[in-house]
């Protein structure tokens, strides 16, 4: 019952589409386990480019039945809006299955999520505003509303009624907001959204265990990354859900006795999207030339994000938490015109060096990087296919990095297209 997970080992953005897209070639079906919309992803095939939120990247294939599972929080409009953007694109997502269990983003969560993270002033967390958080944060208190409630116009109704009857409240008084009434949001979501969804809407669990059960490859891609992991990031400048390879079992009902294979995706640099935490973070010329050669800026929202060297602190942090088989590279080809490059090989704070990613928060923010320095290549990666094509500082480079991790890094990205990797080994 061959199942793999594909997760990110920094803060996002490492690139994990291109590769789950990669990996999809030889898979049945690829399935998101976690997190909503405010996770962009983009693909360039043939010179063309797909930028998607929710649906599982493994959807430009004919043979791939694209799954979004119990553990992802949707937005009904929003997947609408992306199916009928591939569709005017002659991709068909009729394959596309959507779990029953999983929750709904509601107007409500929206607005509780742009008034709370304006309320936070200074400390905002710099969430994308898309009701994510809030809509787990229901689910967890037990008031949320699945996709199952959907069709139950009655049950959908009174669960609706009786979140609204203390969320509308506390908007009006508290943030001098008017909360959507129980009518507007049943004339969107029952009369509009749901017939147009049901097409999709399936029992995603027997699905996946029947694929693995007749031998079919089943790929689990996360959102997201490790450092934004609700339990295992830099809390609370994190996501809502558990990106971590674990969320895959949570997220699509399946037990780890099922996955044989764990890739960690990380860039060759390091980037993240809001506040927190970055021990090696780049201010300077360097930074902004990272940040202009890998165009550095978020699928979704367009903002820019913070670069920084490569942390192997973190990446050996991610092997453990994830238990990670293997490691791909991406952006390799971005460090081509640096005269230098370094790697983060450890932590120093109050004159003692770190080796491991400590597990206060305050001293996380503490820390000084200790770096080892390589000489750049000098070279353009862009056209390399095959180990040989590579200069042999990159090769110098690459192993250095797994000597660092403790696993065997298999892929190198070389550029933004579905072809444009190098496959290490095996």
């Amino acid at each position: 019952m061959p199942a793999t997970i594909i997760v990110g080992t920094q803060w996002g953005d490492e690139g994990k589409g291109r590769f789950t897209d990669l990996f999809a070639k030889e898979m049945h079906l690829v399935v998101r386990y976690q997190g909503g919309h405010n996770a962009g992803h983009t693909l360039v095939v043939d010179g063309e480019t797909f930028a998607l939120q929710l649906i599982p990247s493994g959807v430009l294939y004919p043979h791939i039945t694209p799954v979004i599972g119990n553990g992802v929080v949707v937005d009904p409009a929003v997947l609408l809006d992306e199916v009928a953007m591939l569709e005017a694109r002659s991709i068909d997502c009729s394959r596309l299955k959507v779990s029953g269990n999983a929750h709904l983003i509601l107007p409500y969560h929206q607005l509780i999520d742009r008034v709370t993270e304006r309320h936070l002033g200074k400390n905002a967390l710099g969430t994308t505003k898309r009701g994510i958080g809030p809509a787990y944060a229901d689910k967890a208190a037990r008031v949320g509303l699945r996709v199952q409630d959907l069709y139950d116009r009655d049950i959908f109704r009174e669960k609706l009624a009786l979140v609204l009857k203390d969320k509308a409240p506390m908007l009006a008084k508290v943030y001098n907001q008017l909360s959507p009434s129980v009518d507007e949001i049943c004339a969107r979501y029952l009369d509009d959204l749901a017939p147009r969804l049901q097409p999709y809407v399936a029992d995603t669990i027997n699905l996946v265990h029947d694929a693995l059960e007749a031998g079919q490859h089943v790929l689990f891609e996360g959102a997201q990354a490790t450092f934004l992991d609700l339990d295992h990031g830099t809390y609370p400048f994190v996501t809502s859900s558990n990106p971590v390879s674990g969320g895959a079992c949570t997220g699509a009902g399946v037990g780890p006795l099922h996955i044989n294979r764990v890739v960690g995706v990380a860039k060759a640099y390091v980037t993240r999207v809001g506040a927190g935490p970055f021990p090696t973070e780049l201010t300077d010329e360097v930074g902004e030339a990272i940040v202009e050669r890998g165009h550095e800026f978020g699928t979704n929202t367009g903002r820019k994000r913070r670069p920084g060297w490569f942390d192997a602190v973190m990446l050996r942090h991610a092997v453990r938490v994830n238990s990670l088989s293997e490691v791909a590279i991406t952006k390799l080809d971005v460090l081509d015109a640096f005269d230098e490059v370094r790697v983060c090989v450890a932590y120093e704070v109050d004159g003692t060096r770190l080796d491991h990613l400590p597990d206060s928060q305050s001293v996380l923010h503490r820390v000084t990087p200790v770096y080892e320095t390589f000489p750049g290549w000098g070279s353009d990666l862009t056209d390399a296919t095959e180990p040989g094509h590579l200069p042999s500082r990159v090769h110098d480079y690459v192993t250095f990095l797994e000597q660092q991790v403790g696993v065997p890094i298999r892929l190198l990205g070389v550029g933004p297209g579905r072809d444009q990797y190098v496959q290490l080994s095996s």
